[in-house]
């Protein structure tokens, strides 16, 4: 499939970090005297600020910000647990190599993206878009409209990866072509994807000169290019 741009997700997409996630908020809903089940549900690919806003309607922005805090703060101290999802470290740095404009679109704070970006290797992008940068979160499509604005690319030029279902209808809705990267949080969509992957070892870049690049495919020993056809998105990845 050929492309000008690629953009990702951070948590679950590029690093396994949810389940790190989930057992944060869990606690943070134990203390509020909340279901865990019903926070857990609610809050992948979403801002913090908008999970907080929708289990905490009644609280004051300062209550809002002062959690927020809290919860941020100990997210990036404890970062031992992060590890790159595999094959996401060479995957990037191959981009980087033949010059592919590529960003992280991520609904975590800056402070947050940078220590688990550091923690897990990556390559730092050259476009991050976090939750400081927005007004809308996921599912919201401004993320990755902003992300390819960014890159200066049409939207409906990138490839976006994505793991939960708020950031892939955001990718969607913004434009992009998406690729599903598969956890064991994942959760029936009817969200159009292109393809679907647990991990980035399978998949790899060509250069076709200028801005144009193309998205392959390994399987089954054999390499071969994924191409939309007829408008269609079309899916080659075993399921």
């Amino acid at each position: 499939m050929n492309f000008n741009g690629m953009l990702f997700d951070l948590d679950g997409t590029l690093v396994n970090s949810l389940d790190f996630v989930e057992k944060s908020w869990s606690i943070w809903a134990g203390r509020k005297g909340l279901s865990s089940e019903e926070v857990l549900q609610y809050l992948h690919g979403k801002p913090a600020i908008s999970t907080l806003r929708h289990f905490m309607p009644s609280a004051s922005d300062e209550a809002i910000e002062q959690e927020f805090t809290i919860l941020e703060d100990y997210e990036a101290k404890h970062v031992d647990t992060i590890t790159p999802v595999a094959g996401a470290v060479s995957f990037l740095s191959s981009l980087q190599q033949l010059s592919v404009p590529w960003g992280i679109v991520t609904s975590g704070s800056l402070k947050v993206a940078n220590a688990r970006i550091k923690q897990a290797g990556l390559p730092f992008p050259e476009v991050l878009i976090t939750s400081e940068d927005i007004q809308y979160g996921k599912p919201h499509p401004e993320p990755f409209l902003m992300g390819a604005l960014k890159l200066n690319l049409s939207p409906h030029s990138c490839i976006a990866f994505e793991d939960s279902s708020a950031g892939m209808v955001s990718a969607r809705q913004a434009g992009c072509v998406v690729v599903e990267v598969t956890t064991a949080q994942s959760v029936i969509h009817d969200v159009d994807t292109y393809l679907r992957l647990a991990d980035y070892l399978h998949i790899s870049v060509q250069s076709l000169g200028g801005s144009d690049f193309l998205l392959k495919v390994k399987q089954v020993g054999s390499e071969y290019a994924s191409q939309k056809q007829s408008g269609e998105c079309n899916t080659y990845a075993k399921y």
